[in-house]
């Protein structure tokens, strides 16, 4: 016999918020950064997740002021493109994933590096003031931080979660070092793109609450 179960939505998504919130230690977080934080928890359904991230105590706001502003999303891939809830949007803000673009693969070729980070250099006439999403690649966020080296403009926040054995861990940790930046990201392996497009979703919301 299938155990009873809870069936109904609102139920559902009202009690699953209040566990999280329960269940996550958001002491040390402003307001506004710990509503990022209950939809990453949220997202990947892991409480122990908290003491791990890192930020700026400004990001959440300026993530959602930069939205409110009509400004763009920057995706690094698909899934956190595909994650990222429209009806939110408070500006029906444009979600730009570059990744497949044509060019892509010879210029990964060129420089000698991955497609998602070549992808990166089709950024460079909307990131001014947007919002950076990475929830997949490392080399996308060690891209980003070189352009922003070399004198891109700057974008409101970076929301900063690639996953991975291999160069994520490097990359949270330089983004998490980083003075000129306003930024959430995960300490370590942890990441992907349901905790990246989560904390874009927070964002959103809060921009909607604040209009």
């Amino acid at each position: 016999m299938v155990a009873s179960y809870i069936k109904d939505p609102a139920a559902i998504y009202a009690q699953s918020f209040e566990r999280v919130r329960a269940a996550t230690d958001l002491s040390r977080f402003p307001d506004d950064v710990a509503e990022m934080v209950i939809r990453v928890v949220h997202a990947c359904g892991m409480p122990d997740l908290a003491p791990d991230l890192a930020f700026t105590p400004d990001v959440a706001a300026k993530a959602q002021s930069a939205l409110a502003a009509g400004k763009p999303i920057l995706a690094d891939c698909a899934m956190v493109a595909s994650g990222i809830t429209s009806r939110f949007l408070p500006k029906d803000n444009r979600i730009i994933m570059t990744l497949y673009d044509d060019a892509v693969p010879a210029r990964a070729e060129d420089l000698g590096t991955t497609r998602s980070a070549a992808a990166v250099e089709d950024w460079h006439d909307h990131i001014d003031g947007a919002v950076v999403v990475i929830g997949n690649a490392p080399t996308a966020l060690f891209h980003l931080m070189e352009k922003i080296d070399q004198g891109w403009p700057k974008p409101a926040a970076v929301l900063g979660f690639p996953v991975g054995f291999v160069g994520a861990a490097e990359s949270k940790a330089e983004l998490a070092a980083r003075p000129d930046l306003d930024f959430l990201t995960v300490h370590g392996t942890r990441g992907g793109s349901a905790m990246a497009s989560a904390a874009v979703n927070a964002a959103a919301l809060l921009a909607g609450r604040a209009a």
